[in-house]
């Protein structure tokens, strides 16, 4: 009787083993005339390549993937030696035989208990027929040889074929990974605009906003699958930076939706929140902060599990920074130091004059009245300013001064010495048109107006909302001149 228990016991534990096993994943591989050498399995996350198990190939080319865990589904890739590989779909389906030759890796390549990778390769030697076919038509038309305009349409015909071929694989094949895959390769079919009863077109900008409406039609931002594939990135900052219009106030509800979107995976969640985090930080368009700034107060900070504390409170400080300073916000005020462009003129013949710090008298941002006030933030030592500061002072008495603009020109230069080079500079090049302040006794402002380098230019309204900032000399007159003329 003991001896029946310890069967019950070992059969037991070898079913529990291969019960294990059948949940996760075994992809039994075999590749004729390759042995005793290391294969790769991975799968793609956009345009790079992440392994996920090795296998050593035998004598006989023979190895096994195993994993007590399921994959997560998406494209992989088998990486062979000598940088050759080939792809394959990870579906639900995760138990499956591969065998290939090396004299043609995905010509003699054939799988055994994966209808998805069956699918999945019936459908690439059907694109490598059409393939030869518009690289055959493709060589007439650039010979001049037949027809053009036939051989256009039969071109148009192999994308037709291709588009037809996907189309039936994702309607007949509605629960299979390769189904949802191969659609999201497909474009926007837009139609012809709608026209009046003369065939004159009544849309106007039709085909634009049916083509932004759709363009997610094909591919479903949601899918976490669509994360590990070479697609995903590219279709999402394509939409986001070139589809849509380049304006905070549209992009914001539009990140909002496809982030919300991506809280069905965690790792889908995490993978958008920072890859929008990180567009917007470094887009070079002025304004996108706004945007970034909107994704770390909303999502960021509250949820990103990963980030470490120091991150997400040196995240609080930048947002607490930078939220006071977006376009269209009202500028905060400061108190400065106004210096007469008198005694400069004066500091040209004294010495002790020039190093004299404690002259002018407290003004203020808000007091300042303008149509325009351009604020220049710049220092008499800063290579830069060295050429912004004249090339913004030639530009304000060639044509900014009829405007109605006032410079509030700030050293940030401190101290007997930083007074010295602030008058040696403004008396070269006789700056005594503008504003020509400091603030000896405090440095607030640098602190409210985050500068951290010079020189810093913000352009702001009659009510002292900023129109722009971080822009260059030549900028400055570009807007101003653009707004005069609405």
């Amino acid at each position: 009787m003991k001896g029946l228990k310890i069967l019950y016991f070992i059969s037991f534990l070898l079913f529990s083993f291969s019960s294990l096993y059948s949940q996760g994943y075994q992809i039994d591989l075999t590749v004729n005339n390759l042995k005793d050498t290391t294969v790769i399995l991975g799968h793609y996350l956009n345009q790079s390549m992440y392994p996920d198990d090795t296998v050593r190939i035998d004598e006989r080319g023979y190895g096994v993937f195993q994993g007590e865990n399921k994959l997560p589904e998406g494209l992989y890739f088998v990486f062979l030696p000598n940088t050759n590989y080939f792809d394959i779909i990870m579906g639900s389906d995760q138990q499956f035989t591969i065998q290939t030759d090396t004299s043609d890796f995905v010509g003699s390549l054939e799988f055994e208990g994966s209808e998805e990778n069956q699918i999945f390769l019936d459908f690439q030697k059907y694109m490598a027929m059409l393939r030869a076919k518009a690289d055959s038509l493709s060589a007439l038309v650039q010979n001049d040889q037949g027809d053009p305009d036939k051989l256009m349409q039969e071109l148009q015909l192999v994308n037709t074929d291709r588009i037809s071929m996907i189309e039936t694989i994702s309607e007949k094949h509605p629960d299979l990974f390769v189904g949802k895959f191969l659609e999201s390769t497909l474009d926007v079919n837009v139609p012809e605009p709608p026209g009046d009863a003369e065939g004159n077109v009544t849309g106007g900008n039709w085909q634009y906003y049916y083509y932004r409406n759709h363009y997610f039609d094909n591919f479903d931002l949601s899918d976490a699958r669509m994360l590990r594939t070479p697609l995903y990135e590219n279709k999402l900052i394509n939409y986001i930076s070139k589809v849509i219009p380049q304006i905070p106030d549209t992009i914001i509800p539009e990140a909002d939706r496809i982030i919300k979107l991506a809280k069905s995976d965690s790792t889908l969640f995490r993978y958008v929140l920072v890859t929008l985090f990180n567009h917007f930080g470094k887009s070079n368009i002025m304004g996108m902060d706004a945007v970034q700034i909107h994704i770390a107060e909303k999502y960021y900070i509250p949820g990103s599990w990963w980030s470490d504390s120091s991150f997400i409170a040196d995240l609080k400080t930048r947002v607490e920074k930078t939220k006071p300073l977006l376009i269209g916000k009202v500028a905060p005020d400061m108190e400065l130091i106004s210096v007469p462009s008198g005694h400069f003129i004066e500091a040209s013949k004294d010495t002790s004059l020039k190093r004299y710090p404690h002259v002018g008298v407290k003004i203020t941002l808000h007091q300042i009245s303008a149509k325009y006030t351009v604020l220049l933030f710049w220092e008499a030592d800063c290579g830069h300013c060295k050429t912004a500061v004249p090339e913004l002072y030639d530009l304000y008495v060639n044509s900014l001064a009829k405007y109605d603009v006032k410079i509030l020109s700030i050293s940030t230069l401190f101290g007997e010495e930083g007074k010295m080079k602030w008058s040696d500079f403004v008396n070269e090049y006789q700056i005594y048109d503008w504003i020509n302040a400091w603030n000896p006794y405090s440095y607030e402002y640098k602190l409210t107006y985050d500068i951290l380098s010079t020189p810093q230019i913000y352009l702001l309204d009659e009510n002292k909302k900023i129109i722009a900032k971080k822009i260059s000399p030549a900028q400055v007159g570009e807007i101003i001149d653009s707004l005069s003329t609405l």
